[in-house]
């Protein structure tokens, strides 16, 4: 069953602005600005982890009908702890209180009275972003509805018109590319998307988009998968443009404004050239509503998930609980939080990329037992040893040998271990079903019925 045009583009919508938060805002024009003359390079990669392993994120849970029942394919345990830390890092522990002190910290506290309390401030902002935001959580079947219908097209227009404005009367002028994207600006550009950290909550918003679904009256598991596709691919397309815009502005102003720490400083220049100070309400505005909308969808997937392994409590009280623990952690600083983030997702994001392009593969893999476990393993180790080593943490003659592997100095080191993993796997399992095979043609007996059951299912995966 698909839904009528109408209803799909608001579940589209709906899902642009989940997806649509702090990091989406301030990476891609600081992306622009720093690339310079070679951001078509870093953008296009940019897309790969910032828009398209996203997308494949949710098609990939939608057909393994959970994050959970995906992870749970490297073994039982790793399903459960890497469920559960996908969902507290995206959600109370980093993602939900980035998507609170940004719009504040980047659009309302620069224009506060010299003499304010920043922390008094603050306090008051985010208690009632909160409040916002759990009230509209608490119905997570009227998503479509508020977020889809409202919010989704007040943002987009807003970012239209500053576009449109900019192009009308912005000064142009670009610089060439400094730091990293001088030399590797495709694999910067590929990098800077895990900050988005859309394709961990890709993972996350499995699981309010089906029951998004479910309230629409799509409740079987193909007609959930295909209308994922369809809404993520509006809202990747969506993405992709709005993302475009951003970096567009930030490259043709590369040699305008200088350097900051981050794209909010890049956009702030940007409209107060356009604007002048009145400009800032502008800039508030398209802030708030992007992180709001972020954050509604991330307090919601995450209460929904631990409302379902920890029934005492429901989903309400979770929305409660989550929202008090953001709380109370984004009151400690953007910066703060900023500075944790990177580490974290350089461990997780490799992981949850092979996990997706497993579980697209996993037909063709005809269930290799192997393939899963032994490549996560791989990859998470190489991974978590390259973060610990951005935190300063001496790895001796080991962190030499990581050294020599390609691409490890940009964050990809893991790629390489990953094909290693995935081939060895494959051959290994090739191996054993031949073995297996051979053993049942000789006549051998299987030390157990269950063994016997395998080889029969190994001899079935090979004649495929």
């Amino acid at each position: 069953m698909k839904l009528e045009k109408k209803k799909m583009i608001l579940l589209s919508f709906m899902l642009f602005s989940l997806f649509f938060g702090a990091g989406n805002l301030i990476f891609p024009p600081f992306l622009g600005q720093n690339a310079g003359d070679k951001m078509p390079f870093a953008i296009a990669t940019f897309l790969i982890t910032a828009v398209l392993l996203p997308v494949l994120g949710l098609i990939v849970v939608a057909q393994f009908e959970g994050i959970d029942k995906l992870a749970s394919k490297v073994g039982k345990h790793f399903g459960v702890i890497f469920t559960i830390l996908v969902y507290l890092s995206i959600g109370p522990g980093l993602g939900i209180p980035r998507a609170a002190s940004v719009p504040f910290e980047m659009a309302v506290a620069p224009y506060l009275p010299e003499d304010a309390s920043f922390t008094v401030f603050m306090l008051i902002y985010s208690a009632v972003f909160f409040i916002i935001a759990s009230w509209i959580a608490m119905t997570p079947n009227k998503l479509v509805e508020r977020v889809g219908k409202v919010l989704t097209p007040a943002l987009l227009v807003l970012i239209v018109f500053f576009f449109i404005s900019f192009l009308i009367k912005g000064e142009f002028s670009v610089a060439s590319a400094v730091g990293e994207y001088k030399t590797s600006a495709a694999a910067k550009g590929f990098l800077e998307g895990y900050q988005t950290m859309d394709t961990i909550s890709a993972l996350n918003f499995g699981l309010v988009l089906a029951t998004t679904l479910g309230s629409l009256g799509i409740k079987d598991r193909k007609g959930i998968v295909t209308n994922t596709i369809r809404s993520g691919a509006i809202a990747g397309l969506i993405l992709s443009a709005v993302y475009l815009m951003l970096s567009y502005m930030g490259m043709a102003s590369s040699n305008v404004y200088p350097i900051q720490e981050n794209g909010a400083w890049t956009l702030r220049c940007i409209i107060e050239q356009l604007f002048g100070t009145p400009g800032a309400i502008l800039l508030a505005a398209i802030f708030t509503l992007a992180c709001l909308t972020t954050c509604v969808g991330l307090i919601t997937s995450t209460s929904q998930y631990f409302a379902s392994i920890f029934k005492k409590i429901s989903y309400r009280g979770w929305v409660f609980i989550i929202s008090g623990f953001s709380f109370i952690v984004c009151n400690q600083g953007l910066n703060t939080i900023l500075s944790i983030s990177v580490p974290i997702l350089n461990a997780i994001y490799p992981i949850a990329i092979m996990l997706i392009i497993l579980g697209l593969s996993d037909k063709k893999l005809k269930g290799n037992k192997y393939i899963y476990p032994v490549t996560i393993t791989f990859v998470g180790i190489t991974s978590i040893l390259y973060s610990l080593e951005t935190l300063k943490v001496p790895m001796g003659k080991f962190g030499e040998m990581l050294h020599k592997l390609p691409l490890y100095s940009l964050g990809l080191g893991w790629v390489l271990i990953a094909v290693i993993a995935v081939v060895a796997s494959i051959v290994a399992w090739e191996i054993k079903c031949k073995t297996s095979k051979e053993k049942i043609d000789k006549n051998d007996d299987c030390s157990c019925e269950n063994e016997c059951v395998e080889c029969t299912e190994n001899i079935e995966n090979i004649s495929e």
